[in-house]
């Protein structure tokens, strides 16, 4: 019986780093997240399943709450600068605007921006990210971080950076008025859909 040797692929990407976004549009659809900071690469795998479950029941929570002129999507692209190119897990954007815009957002149409915290992606959501979303004027940031027991750390813009995040553990109920009210616990972000209260 023969043996098969395991193969690695490897995905050739065009241009050369600082990467613009007009290099990163060029990229093969791998099933990698590319986003730019500064000109660098950050890449992550496609979501868990864990990540994508809170992902999903957060857009519907926030899609519930919305007014009518506003929505909840999920990853999106934002470009900041030709340099900075990111795509956040959710975003809150007024609706007649996600309508029009095409292929990305300014960072100005975003009233909240939201990362779930995977191992992937723990530096980056919670420094670079966060200074990047601050730098961009994006006036709200959600972290979310499921391997705390889910909890949800709230920044809100003070000039050009986040004050000090609040943070919401699950069990507790969250009321929130920005950008619009909402109030959940972060437990339902992660239980069983079939659990009773």
């Amino acid at each position: 019986m023969a043996t098969i040797e395991p193969t690695t692929r490897r995905t050739v990407l065009p241009g050369a780093p600082p990467f613009t976004v007009d290099d990163l549009l060029k990229f093969p659809d791998d099933g990698n997240r590319y986003e730019l900071i500064n000109g660098s690469l950050v890449v992550s795998p496609a979501p868990t399943p864990l990540h994508q479950r809170v992902i999903f029941r957060l857009q519907r929570i926030l899609d519930d709450a919305a007014p009518p002129e506003l929505e909840a999507l999920s990853t999106v692209n934002v470009r900041h600068s030709d340099k900075d190119f990111y795509i956040p897990d959710l975003v809150v954007v007024p609706e007649a605007l996600s309508e029009s815009v095409g292929l990305m957002f300014a960072p100005g149409n975003l009233l909240l921006a939201v990362e779930v915290v995977s191992p992937s992606t723990k530096t980056h959501d919670r420094a670079t990210k966060t200074a990047a979303y601050a730098a961009a004027g994006i006036p709200v940031y959600w972290r979310v971080e499921p391997d705390e027991g889910l909890t949800l750390h709230i920044y809100e813009l003070d000039g050009d950076v986040y004050q000090e995040p609040t943070a919401y553990k699950a069990g507790t109920t969250v009321s929130l008025s920005s950008p619009y009210p909402v109030s959940f616990d972060p437990a339902d972000l992660i239980g069983s859909r079939t659990a009773t209260p």
